[in-house]
This record gives structure tokens, sequence and C-alpha cells, in this order.
């Protein structure tokens, strides 16, 4: 497998990486610039030389891939036998710099309920890189005439984000299908059907997060409701209600939208840092 068959791979299977070039080369080194290796958690693709110079490379993209950093480096070093190096002597005689890209997991976010607040939120999201989920049990909600085609037409036209539009009579079944770490919003125009999302994705392994729009009477009502179906004290902690952000407040659909997408993109930074 290359490096680039590799890096598909890894990225199918949401395992973050970073990709390792060998930018610059000056005098000998074991390979020529433009060489690359991707580096995962558990795994190395491809080489950039072997020895110190990759041992070295390997370990500073490990420590990228802990810290969570979005941000490219780049490592410069000596192939000497008179360089100070942890993992051996390279006597080559050149000097290398490296540059190392981090490959975050696309994050994944399903808004479930595409009504006012949905749609105006939906819009908002669909200009981040993510896998973006929009569920609806009513078709018309999501009738290209009102959403637009994501990526080409209408609100969601100028769309970054993978768009999944999903109708789901009973919209918890498409729990199942979100990805690992997914950030779940509930927000349909039923409350049987919010509490019947939040019971599920209670239920659903590798959620990353649980979002209920409403009020505290509501959240009252559902806690004694989820209480009956089995959930415990420790459960409903994971739910978060009201969502949003305390700092931009208002209950036009479209501010809603703002305050619910900040605290969504704070999630998503503090997932990749703690991941």
């Amino acid at each position: 497998m290359d490096w680039l068959d590799a890096l598909q791979d890894l990225r199918s299977r949401r395992i973050p990486a970073v990709i390792v070039t060998l930018a610059t080369v000056r005098g000998h080194a074991p390979r020529n610039g433009g060489a690359k290796m991707v580096v995962a958690p558990g795994a190395v693709h491809g080489t950039v030389g072997g020895g110190n110079l990759e041992q070295t490379a390997i370990e500073h993209a490990r420590r990228m891939l802990a810290d969570g950093s979005a941000e490219p480096e780049l490592l410069a070093l000596t192939l000497s036998d008179k360089a100070v190096t942890e993992y051996g002597v390279q006597c080559c005689g050149g000097e290398v710099t490296m540059l190392l890209e981090p490959i975050r997991v696309t994050p994944a976010v399903a808004v479930f309920g595409l009504g006012h607040v949905g749609l105006e939120l939906a819009r908002i999201l669909a200009r981040h890189e993510l896998e973006l989920t929009l569920v609806d049990s009513r078709a018309e909600m999501l009738d290209p005439a009102r959403i637009g085609v994501p990526g080409e037409s209408g609100p969601l036209g100028d769309a970054l984000a993978r768009v999944r539009v999903v109708h789901a009579p009973a919209p918890e079944t498409a729990l199942a299908e979100l990805s690992p770490g997914a950030h779940v919003l509930v927000m349909t125009h039923d409350h049987v059907e919010d509490l019947a999302i939040v019971d599920q994705a209670l239920r659903t392994a590798g959620i990353g997060s649980i979002g209920l729009i409403g009020s505290a009477s509501k959240w009252a009502r559902f806690r004694k409701k989820l209480h009956e179906l089995g959930q415990t004290d420790a459960d409903l902690a994971r739910v978060t209600t009201p969502i949003g952000i305390p700092e931009v407040s208002g209950k036009q659909p479209a501010v809603i939208a703002v305050s619910v997408a900040a605290r969504i993109l704070q999630l998503i930074d503090q997932a990749a840092v703690s991941g």
C-alpha cells in the first residue's frame, strides 16, 4: 500500500494521520526531495529514508496527533556523525527539511429536524468541512425546492460539507448510520420525536455529544420520561439543553442557529485536542 492509498484508507476509517514530506534536501540524504510517508497512531506507511531521520519524524508526527495539532510544521535535521540524535547516527552529510501536515478526522454532525432553526443551522454548518447529516420525518421539509441541492443550488448551494439528507419516518433510526463521534442536535417539530431520538442516542455507541433544543420545563418532562425508560442520572448528564452559547441570545431562528453552531464548533475543537 503506497502512502496515498494508505491515507485514503485511514480517512475512510476516520483515523487521524500526518503526512511527512521530505521537502528540501541539501547534500546527501537517504531519499530525494518529495519522498512521503503517512504516520497514524498505530501504523506507518511509506518511508522518507529510515534511520534517525525517519524515526525522529515519526515521533514528532505522533506528538502532533496526540496534541490534536491542526497546523503544518517544519522539521529540520542534519545528517552528520557530529549531530546529537536520539535514534542513532546517519552520516550522509546532508541537511533535510521535512513538512509534517496533520490530516484530522472530518467531524460529523447530525441535525434532527429541518424546521426554521434546523435549516438555518444547516446553512451555517454546511459551510464547514464536516460530515453533515440532515434528518426529518417530513419529506416536504427535505424537498430540494426548499433546501436546494447541497453544493449546487438553493440554501445549501455553497456547501463545503459532505451533506447527507435522510427522510426517516422514525428519525431515531438514522442514529445507527452516523459516523463515530458524531454530534447530535435534536430540534424536531414533535416532542415525541425529540424524546425518542434522545433516548436512542443515549443507547447508541459512539455518539460524540447530544444537544436538545427547548426550555427548562421541556427538559423536566423529558427527564421524568427518560427515567421511566430506564435512563440513569449519569446517562441524562450527557444531554445538553438548552444548546448554544450564552453570549449569543435571542429567539429568532437565525440567532439560535448561530449560537448552536458556535457551540458545536467549540465541541469539535475540544474533541480534536482531547482525541
